[in-house]
């Protein structure tokens, strides 16, 4: 029998979630021996909280084996007819526009990254890719899915406390991941999400059969949302339509943490940026080998400060900042954009401006973002 999963950094024992009344921005206190208390009630509700053991992000995980990603999976249910689909941030892009309401969450899911891993699968149909830093100089994505759900997205791995910051901009986003660190719980149970393990949801996680635990657990989008709620759901404060002026031509640019790295090279026929991690290909698992390849990467400094929490090796977790300021580079179009960011709260998207203020505007199409540290 298959089974579902929740997020991590070392090693855990049960974990837990905010009730299905849980507003966004106002996260409840409650004290990590109150967080069963809470579990029970949202199982209630109709809720997803996690229970039992989960991913230590360095430990062998739990789950059945024997199944291939994308394989005898069923079909994820199609975006509302009555919802028209509209390009990420197109609230931003005609202000005369007035779009409607979202029609549910958006799923958010954390992807390994390390060469065990690759290649993912599902990585193509995500909306956004967030590329972030984690102990020992490695890096971990957190791929976000409104206008698509695909069959399969993996492997899922453990989350950290700097997702919870990033999360925020969304209502009341569904966090998928496999473990979490006993003493970042309780922030996770705080938390304006839904955060939905493999024992939260029999059935929406399962083992592949190519891979070796923990780097290869996946999950089924369709069990976990009834369908994509639409571009209305990305609340980035990304903007997209033409290019902005000036600019500087660009066939490639690569980004280095201390043990990974990520080399985007424009393609002027796909008019995309195709991506290698760590001298190879990005690809994904799909019958043609399809690459990664956004229309737009952003590389956004920020600071990055080691987090209370650490991996089991001792390794801190770096936190990398998201909200405030600083500067940005903007690749489309085969060129590239020195910019500057700015988040003033948590609840409020990412606006990118040229250096006298005016909106920049990304190429319609996937976007990823790397998180990289300020010079």
């Amino acid at each position: 029998m298959e089974r579902g999963a929740r997020v991590g950094v070392t090693t855990v024992d049960g974990g837990t979630g905010p009730g299905c009344g849980a507003r966004r921005g106002r996260p409840v206190k409650r004290s990590v021996a109150a967080l069963a208390t809470v579990v029970a009630a949202a199982l209630a509700a109709g809720c997803s909280a996690p229970s039992g053991p989960v991913d230590d992000a360095r430990g062998a995980g739990h789950g059945p084996a024997g199944h291939r990603p994308d394989s005898a999976d069923p079909a994820p249910a199609a975006p509302s007819p009555s919802r028209p689909e509209r390009t990420p941030g197109g609230a931003d892009h005609d202000p005369g526009v007035r779009t409607p309401p979202p029609a549910g969450p958006l799923l958010a899911v954390k992807i390994d990254n390390v060469r065990a891993a690759r290649p993912q699968t599902g990585l193509d149909a995500a909306d956004i890719v967030y590329v972030e830093p984690v102990e020992g100089g490695l890096s971990r994505l957190m791929a976000v899915y409104a206008t698509k759900l695909p069959k399969a997205v993996g492997p899922v791995r453990s989350a950290r406390e700097s997702d919870l910051e990033l999360l925020r901009q969304f209502d009341r986003p569904v966090l998928a991941f496999s473990g979490a660190q006993r003493k970042l719980l309780p922030l996770i149970g705080e938390a304006p999400l839904r955060p939905v393990t493999p024992d939260a949801v029999p059935g929406a996680y399962y083992r592949g059969a190519d891979g070796q635990a923990p780097h290869n657990l996946y999950v089924r989008p369709g069990r976990l949302l009834p369908s994509a709620p639409g571009a209305a759901a990305l609340t980035t404060g990304f903007r997209f339509g033409a290019a902005p002026d000036g600019g500087t031509p660009r066939t490639s640019r690569t980004v280095r943490y201390p043990a990974a790295r990520f080399t985007f090279e424009w393609s002027p026929g796909r008019r995309r940026w195709l991506v290698s991690t760590d001298g190879r290909a990005t690809t994904t698992t799909t019958a043609d080998g399809r690459r990664a390849a956004p229309a737009t990467v952003v590389v956004q400094y920020m600071k990055v400060r080691a987090s209370a929490y650490h991996d089991s090796l001792g390794n801190h977790t770096p936190y990398p900042e998201t909200v405030g300021a600083g500067k940005a580079e903007v690749l489309r179009d085969g060129r590239s954009y020195a910019v500057r960011w700015k988040r003033p709260t948590a609840e409020e998207g990412t606006r990118f401006t040229t250096n006298d203020g005016r909106p920049v505007a990304f190429a319609p199409g996937q976007v990823w973002v790397v998180f990289a540290k300020a010079p």
